[in-house]
C-alpha cells in the first residue's frame, strides 16, 4: 500500500488510519495496539468495514470474534512532526509479530 495517514474519521472515538494503494483505493483501518520494540513504535491494524449496507453489530453475538487479517506498520514521524505508517523490514516484522502473539498469549492465560 502506498499512502498512510490518520484521518479525522469519529468511529468510536478511535483514530481511523486510511492507507491507499497504488491504483487510488482507500482501505479504513483501527489502531488495535501499539507495540514498542526497541526504540521504534509500531501499530497494528485492524480493518473496519465502512460500508454503508453493512454496519457494525455490536450485539455482542461474538460475531465480530471471527478471525481478521491484521496489518503491522511502523509508526514514524515526518518533517513536520506528524505520525505516518511505513512498511517495517522484515526483520521488524518479525519481531513485531513474536510480540504481538506474545501479548495476545499473555491476555489468553489471564482470562
Amino acid at each position: 500500500m502506498a499512502d498512510f495517514e490518520k484521518d479525522d474519521m469519529d468511529m468510536e472515538e478511535e483514530p481511523v488510519v486510511v492507507m491507499t494503494d497504488e491504483e487510488g483505493n482507500e482501505y479504513y483501518y483501527r489502531e488495535e495496539v501499539i507495540i514498542p520494540v526497541g526504540e521504534k513504535k509500531f501499530a497494528i491494524l485492524v480493518p473496519i468495514n465502512i460500508d454503508e449496507d453493512e454496519e457494525e453489530c455490536g450485539c455482542g453475538c461474538g460475531c465480530e470474534e471471527e478471525e481478521t487479517d491484521v496489518y503491522i506498520a511502523r509508526i514514524d514521524i515526518d518533517e513536520s512532526g506528524e505520525e505516518i505508517y511505513v512498511d517495517p523490514t522484515d526483520a521488524e516484522f518479525d519481531e513485531v509479530r513474536q510480540a504481538y502473539e506474545d501479548l495476545l498469549a499473555e491476555e489468553d492465560d489471564e482470562a
